[in-house]
């Protein structure tokens, strides 16, 4: 019985060793798509070195304090036959020392924590994008009012150049998080007749080009989980002709009008008229405005402006690929894509319209 037991012990402090050594190294893998330990821009580089600086700040005071506990504990041990010791009652050295030290290790805390905090909390002062970032239940809205453009959920930016976001909400509290950037910044409601109007700014260089991801972080609903974001890093040429492509019926640029060339061009697809159509009449107009509708410079409708959609790479805030598959399967059962979303049809569309609706979509490029 007694070697069972042995047996069963050696056995479960195994199973503990690998599932320890398991969760160590998954804590060392690489590329998860929102960590905060590759940074790629200045903002985000900040916030990792102050990271950095208080883990080796504990570190050192983690191994002098148990350095001289393990120490204490085989200097000082009790051996067979010793005298019971004498009992002191408090010592003002030891306990000036162990009051001083925390007190400075705080404070070499806290000095670089507070610059941190005041130099990414304040707006830069001339930045070369200007960028406002609204959230809405549960997606993203993103308007450059210099350029002229209007999209929702992906943010280009170029790369190497000065960003800065002014930030709010329209409707509850969000968080905008996307950890290679930036840290996260709560944006709050702003309401035509709110009072002490809260906008948060956030600014960002990024280094490096390439697709980013990022995520509400401040719990807003049922699909909070799903408000997701992408930070797109291009090349200056890049995004000048991301820039060229939205001003395209942009309805900050001449009010949401196509120009008579791509109107011409629209009506001699057949699809993309009856797609025209579905929008229309099928209810979307309603919620989104589009370049070439008479709702197309409206910035206070429910869902997000569709105005160049087929350019996106994501639907859904960052749920699914733009493909036509599954933004037919969105516009088919959008609340079976993401239950509780905002996108409630007045009637079910027809596979007709469906594929009308797909061809038109992606047809503003």
């Amino acid at each position: 019985m007694g070697k069972r037991t042995g047996w069963l012990r050696r056995e479960r402090l195994a199973a503990a060793a690998a599932l320890g050594l398991g969760l160590v190294l998954a804590a060392c893998g690489e590329n998860y798509p929102q960590t905060t330990l590759l940074p790629k821009a200045d903002f985000a580089k900040l916030v990792d070195e102050l990271f950095r600086t208080t883990l080796w700040m504990g570190a050192l005071v983690f191994v002098l304090v148990e350095g001289v506990l393990v120490f204490a504990i085989f200097k000082f041990r009790a051996k067979p036959g010793d005298a019971q010791p004498q009992q002191t009652h408090g010592n003002t050295a030891v306990e000036i020392v162990w009051t001083v030290i925390p007190t400075l290790m705080l404070a070499f805390i806290a000095v670089p924590t507070v610059r941190t905090i005041f130099k990414t909390s304040l707006p830069l002062a001339n930045p070369e994008v200007e960028i406002d970032v609204i959230g809405h239940q549960w997606w993203w809205e993103f308007r450059y009012p210099k350029l002229g453009v209007v999209t929702a959920n992906e943010l280009h930016v170029p790369v190497a150049k000065h960003v800065g976001l002014r930030m709010w909400s329209a409707d509850v509290i969000h968080s905008f998080w996307f950890p290679a950037m930036a840290a996260k910044r709560d944006v709050f409601p702003v309401f035509p007749n709110t009072k002490n109007k809260k906008v948060n700014p956030l600014w960002f260089k990024a280094d490096t080009t390439g697709y980013f991801s990022g995520q509400c972080a401040e719990f807003c609903g049922v699909q909070h989980g799903r408000m997701g974001l992408r930070v797109i890093v291009q090349s200056q040429a890049e995004f000048d002709a991301w820039v060229a492509q939205q001003r395209i019926g942009s309805p900050l640029v001449n009010g949401g009008k196509l120009d008579s060339a791509t109107t011409a061009a629209q009506k001699t697809d057949t699809l993309i008229t009856k797609g025209t159509m579905a929008f229309l009449t099928g209810g979307c107009i309603s919620c989104h405005a589009m370049v070439g509708t008479p709702l197309a410079s409206a910035t206070t409708l429910r869902g997000p402006n569709l105005s160049h959609v087929g350019s996106r790479t994501t639907i859904g805030a960052g749920m699914y690929p733009n493909t036509p598959t599954e933004l037919a399967n969105w516009l088919r059962q959008p609340q079976v894509q993401k239950e509780g979303s905002h996108m409630i049809l007045p009637r079910p569309l027809t596979e007709d319209e469906i594929t009308t609706l797909v061809a038109y979509l992606r047809a503003h490029q």
